[in-house]
């Protein structure tokens, strides 16, 4: 693993952006609690605008000619002037992000005094690393009852648009429609590499889940099953921002969200699958990586984020609470954890896997992860030769009836591949009607969720380390997605569906859900008695059994007895460092 890049798994100590694939890297044990930060608990404007580490930078006496990367947030779209400014100040022009009102910059350390002083700038941070978010056979179509909805509702996907931002996506029989690729459109935004396929081999393998249509592993190919993705008509437009190591940076993700939503009437792009991320570094409002998902959300895409890979993290005694990656963070989007199918068709044995994120987010305390889908030991397309083939073939999946004949397929395991189960589904909604709004979506998946998670569960890696998974709605959100009756809802959102914030009261010691401030944006979604949640955990070991967990008032963890509580209320420990690590090449799951 390689410092300073964006990787493909989002399981690594401090990796920095979301592009973790979110490629299950359980092996490590990020320390995602590491930085102590002045940020957390206070107003941002109150420590300038300049993020923490480039607070930092500045301080700490290092050569003040090196130059460094950074994004800069405007109050106003970058005119002109703002970029003669920045050019004034030994400034180089990276990437223009005006969708975000923003642009990325090459500059001398020496200008950061200067940023930190112009009135017309509203916030900075480094153009941040980000990786991939997986652990790499379970099926995960039947477990989420997508087949029963193909077969009820006869939508596939066909005609949706699914932006893959990823490590790119390389040609593979099961994402074409006879000798037509399925694969509409390809950029690279990767720095220096216009090639658009998958050298990493994390995007094929999400695209596959998402659209593969099992051509591959069909009558005569000698695989006993099918293999087939979850709207398996859908097309895939490739946005290519990993390199071969699974690395990649704020900007260029950016960048790519802006290219999908210039693209999203030219190819019908409805849906967005970020399968990568990094750590919380400030507010969700001031964040890059989440302004951009939120523009992509106005602009009637369905964001779909992996939690992340940090459900083990204990390095702050919080038992992987606190640990939802960006811009999984965000509210608006739609953030995904992973379960384990148990190796069965049916959904009602599933378990949250251990490694899986769980909320609240940092700073914010939004509500996360929003739903959970099949994530462990997931079968997709594979690309021969690709950095994770090479680095773990014993995950490539054989023809049974022959062994030795060429693989088409591959293992993996993590939020990486929930998040593309959960964009397929997405797809499936908008095939059956098209005028329904992000939103609608993601009202529907969530109020539709399976809730029959127990108290607890244990789980083992493949070393037989045993894991005790607590379970309340920061483990498994609104509950296990349910395909069949998301499609059957007939619910429609008059307003904006953002993930509630959960709030701490010292007074009585506890912590209850209220409504999200919408912004700029209109009002929230009032669900009313609807049971979003259904039944939750206190923090600790008894069970509120409320009929209908609803945005307002109910009680869903007790006071601050436990370790770790203050890491996430009231302290000024943040979660991340500097470092970035890929998700893709951890352990093959877990039992």
């Amino acid at each position: 693993m390689k410092p300073n890049k964006y990787k493909s798994k989002m399981g690594s100590p401090g990796e920095s952006l979301w592009l973790g694939a979110m490629l299950l890297l359980i092996m490590l044990s990020s320390p995602l609690l590491s930085h102590a930060a002045e940020l957390s608990g206070k107003s941002v404007s109150s420590h300038g605008r300049l993020a923490w580490e480039l607070k930092q930078r500045q301080s700490d006496g290092r050569n003040q000619k090196a130059m460094i990367d950074v994004v800069v947030q405007f109050r106003v779209t970058p005119a002109s002037a703002h970029y003669a400014r920045m050019a004034s100040r030994g400034a180089l022009v990276k990437t223009k992000l005006h969708g975000i009102r923003a642009a990325a910059f090459r500059i001398p350390a020496s200008a950061l005094g200067q940023l930190e002083n112009d009135p017309d700038i509203l916030y900075v941070t480094p153009d941040r690393p980000v990786h991939l978010t997986d652990v790499a056979f379970e099926p995960y179509d039947s477990a989420v009852l997508a087949d029963a909805a193909a077969q009820q509702y006869s939508v596939d996907g066909s005609g949706i648009g699914v932006a893959v931002i990823d490590s790119g996506v390389s040609d593979h029989p099961d994402l074409h429609n006879g000798s037509a690729s399925r694969v509409l459109y390809s950029q690279s935004f990767v720095t220096g590499d216009s090639s658009t396929a998958d050298a990493y081999g994390h995007g094929t393998h999400v695209a596959g889940i998402i659209a593969g249509n099992g051509a591959a592993s069909g009558a005569g190919s000698g695989y006993n099953n099918q293999y087939t993705g979850i709207a398996p008509n859908a097309n895939i437009v490739n946005l290519r921002v990993l390199d071969a190591t699974g690395s990649g940076t704020d900007s260029q993700v950016i960048a790519a969200i802006q290219r999908a939503i210039q693209l999203k009437n030219v190819y019908n792009i409805r849906v967005i699958n970020l399968s990568l991320g990094r750590p919380v570094y400030e507010s969700y409002t001031l964040d890059p990586l989440c302004q951009a998902v939120e523009q992509a959300w106005q602009a009637g895409i369905v964001v779909v984020v992996a939690a992340g890979n940090y459900g083990r993290d204990n390095s702050h005694w919080t038992t992987g609470f606190g640990t939802i990656a960006a811009p999984g963070n965000d509210p608006y989007v739609i953030t995904v954890g992973a379960t384990r199918t148990m190796g069965t068709p049916s959904p009602n044995d599933d378990a949250v896997a251990s490694y899986s994120s769980k909320g609240p987010s940092l700073l914010d305390h939004i509500v996360k992860p929003d739903v959970v889908a099949p994530g462990n030991r997931i079968i997709s397309l594979i690309d021969k030769g690709s950095t994770l083939d090479a680095e773990d073939s014993s995950l490539e999946i054989h023809p049974q009836a022959c062994p030795t004949c060429k693989a088409m397929y591959y293992r993996l395991s993590g939020t990486s591949m929930a998040t593309p189960v959960v964009a397929g589904a997405a797809a499936l909604l908008i095939d059956k009607d098209s005028t329904l709004t992000p939103d609608t979506v993601k009202a529907r998946m969530m109020k539709t969720a399976a809730k029959g998670f127990g108290t607890y569960c244990t789980s083992w890696d493949i070393f037989n380390n045993a894991y005790n998974n607590q379970y309340d709605i920061f483990t498994y959100g609104a509950g296990n997605l349910n395909v069949q009756a998301a499609l059957a809802s007939a619910d429609v959102a008059n307003g904006v569906a953002l993930s509630p914030t959960a709030v701490y009261n010292s007074k009585n010691r506890t912590v209850s859900l209220v409504n999200t401030s919408p912004g700029l944006y209109g009002s929230s979604v009032i669900w009313g008695t609807s049971v979003i949640w259904g039944t939750s955990v206190v923090w600790g070991t008894s069970v509120l059994n409320a009929s209908s967990v609803i945005w307002g008032s109910s009680v869903i963890w007790g006071d601050n007895t436990t370790q770790g509580f203050s890491v996430i209320w009231g302290t000024s420990v943040i979660w991340g460092s500097s470092t970035n690590s890929a998700f893709s090449d951890g352990q093959d799951g877990e039992n």
